[in-house]
């Protein structure tokens, strides 16, 4: 095996190196903690150079690494091919050196609770650099309490016998623990545990809105969600969104409820990513990342498909991050849907190439819609165009009024794809009517980009029907959040009627707004009695818009 020696070994003259090199021909038998000769000399070349060393030992007591720190701490590198998973630990432990005969320290057992190491072991080094107090801890399957548990202070022969000369048999007993429990959260097959993380400026109560939200997305994308926590802040952490000190103790709480994946409600920046996946060992995605995925998921036509995987590759273009395990993770989503288990092997240029090519292919569905858009104007029928905020009931009402048969279901972004129906009024106008893909707050800035070819349809329409959930508590943010879009899309010139859905989950009696009831039409999309008025007022805003445009031919002839 080839040696490896990480951390700060640079200063160290060549024949030390190799001194600390021979930690490698020990093997510790597996019983133990650490074998007492190969601890003395641990600590006797720990003593030399007054800087702390470690070794990673595996469960068959072979050294794996050598670590060289610092005098005050060691930096425990990557070890991709010991990778904790739920219900299991990580397969390591962690022997290292203290120089002023400290405890275990808080550094020492946040590493011991986020990598799930087998043990960590501190061995203090006496004024006379020989093996003093040794202090050790190990995973606990606790779910509320401390996760760790802390051993009584003694030599090595002391904490060999403590442990009744069997260290592996300990391990195996705790990891049967922690499988058994894990196998109590165990969610079912293809889905993942989340643990979701708010880091805010705003007001709380928007907080805990965009937390339900974010809910809602993790259950559309089959994503179980075993816990949540919101930090407000001044700042947003550069690094650790959270800070590093608050991140640590989450990933804690996220572990111990047998978490397999972060969620965290913004966009991470590239940087953000690195440092949190090198601080964690289990998928980390943002936002975005799970927006695209159920996009990825849900998208069922050709351009849609395009327009998805174009938004992908443009949010992964600019996060390829070279040698790090960040895109490991990164790239592999959730259910590894439109590019896949891309992993590193993507590089910018390979991905700037792919990206061209779906440009090149959404321009000729352009081309495509454009034919199809001269047809409709030969045929000179009005387009009304259905938006509002995702699962607000756009698609419902659209085969409610058309007797069509379009996918509509009680999930965010069940309709991507353009549908567009005939309606035939009762005085014999026919009109398009077009149901379009939902919006979100902040929808991500590379979906807006991809699907702005199908936006685009919203600029032909003669009229808008802006469909509103009132029975959602957020009613008027997710009104004001689609009234923003369209108004940065330049489309807020259009003429715009309200129609406010599911009114059979509310009591119109005790609703909070009855003003804004008044500035359009309530309905029910299921039921077809209670659309009779929208119908009625289409054709008269139809009619008016034909009058108007007659008028103006006369005008200018």
């Amino acid at each position: 095996m080839k040696k490896k020696l990480f951390g700060n070994s640079s200063g160290l003259k060549k024949t030390l190196i190799k001194t600390i090199e021979s930690l490698y021909n020990f093997r510790t038998p597996p019983e133990y903690i650490i074998d007492p000769e190969l601890a003395r000399l641990l600590v006797e070349l720990s003593h030399d150079i007054r800087r702390q060393i470690g070794l990673l030992l595996d469960r068959n007591g072979k050294v794996i690494y050598v670590i060289v720190g610092e005098s005050h701490q060691i930096v425990i590198p990557v070890t991709m091919d010991y990778m904790a998973i739920p219900g299991k630990l990580k397969g390591l432990r962690l022997i290292h050196t203290h120089l002023k005969g400290e405890p275990l320290t808080r550094d020492d057992l946040t590493d011991l609770a986020l990598l799930r190491l087998d043990y960590i072991t501190a061995i203090c080094i006496t004024p006379d650099g020989k093996p003093g107090a040794v202090y050790s801890g190990h995973i606990l399957p606790n779910e509320d309490s401390v996760p760790y548990q802390v051993l009584e202070p003694g030599t090595i022969q002391q904490l060999n016998q403590q442990l009744k000369i069997d260290c592996l048999a300990q391990i195996t007993a705790l990891e049967s623990e922690l499988t058994r429990k894990n196998s109590l959260y165990k969610p079912e097959t293809g889905t993942e545990n989340a643990f979701l993380i708010n880091a805010t400026t705003v007001d709380p109560k928007e907080a805990w809105a965009a937390m339900d939200e974010l809910k809602e997305l993790c259950k559309t994308s089959h994503i179980n969600v075993i816990g949540t926590a919101i930090q407000r802040r001044k700042t947003i952490d550069s690094k650790f969104v959270v800070g590093k000190g608050k991140l640590s103790s989450l990933i804690i709480q996220a572990i111990q409820k047998y978490a397999t994946m972060l969620v965290f409600n913004r966009e991470l920046s590239a940087s953000q990513i690195r440092s949190i996946t090198d601080f964690v060992e289990m998928k980390v995605i943002d936002r975005t990342q799970l927006i695209l995925d159920i996009f990825a998921r849900q998208a069922k036509s050709r351009e849609g498909k395009f327009q998805v995987e174009l938004a992908q590759m443009e949010y992964l273009l600019p996060r390829l991050i070279t040698k790090n395990t960040a895109m490991s993770r990164l790239t592999g989503g959730i259910g590894g849907r439109g590019p896949g288990e891309t992993k590193l092997e993507l590089n910018r240029r390979r991905v700037r190439d792919k990206i061209n090519r779906l440009k090149k292919e959404i321009v000729k569905i352009r081309k495509q819609r454009r034919q199809q858009k001269s047809r409709r104007k030969r045929k000179d029928l009005p387009v009304i165009s259905i938006v509002g905020y995702t699962n607000a009931g756009k698609s419902t009402l659209l085969n409610t009024l058309t007797q069509s048969k379009i996918v509509a279901a009680n999930r965010l972004f069940a309709t991507l794809d353009p549908s567009s129906r005939r309606l035939r009024f009762p005085r014999d106008t026919e009109v398009i009517i077009t149901d379009t893909v939902g919006f979100i707050q902040n929808l991500p800035k590379e979906l807006m980009q991809a699907f702005h070819a199908t936006l685009e349809e919203l600029a032909d329409a003669d009229i808008i029907l802006h469909v509103i959930d009132i029975s959602n508590p957020r009613y008027h943010q997710q009104k004001n959040s689609v009234e923003k879009i369209l108004k940065n899309l330049k489309l807020d010139n259009i003429p715009t009627l309200y129609v406010f859905n599911k009114i059979d989950r509310i009591d119109l009696d005790s609703f909070d707004d009855k003003w804004l009831l008044n500035q359009g039409i309530i309905v029910c999309a299921t039921q077809k009695q209670t659309l009779k008025p929208l119908v009625e007022k289409l054709e008269s805003m139809v009619a008016s818009k034909k009058k108007l445009g007659v008028d103006q031919k006369i005008f200018l002839h």
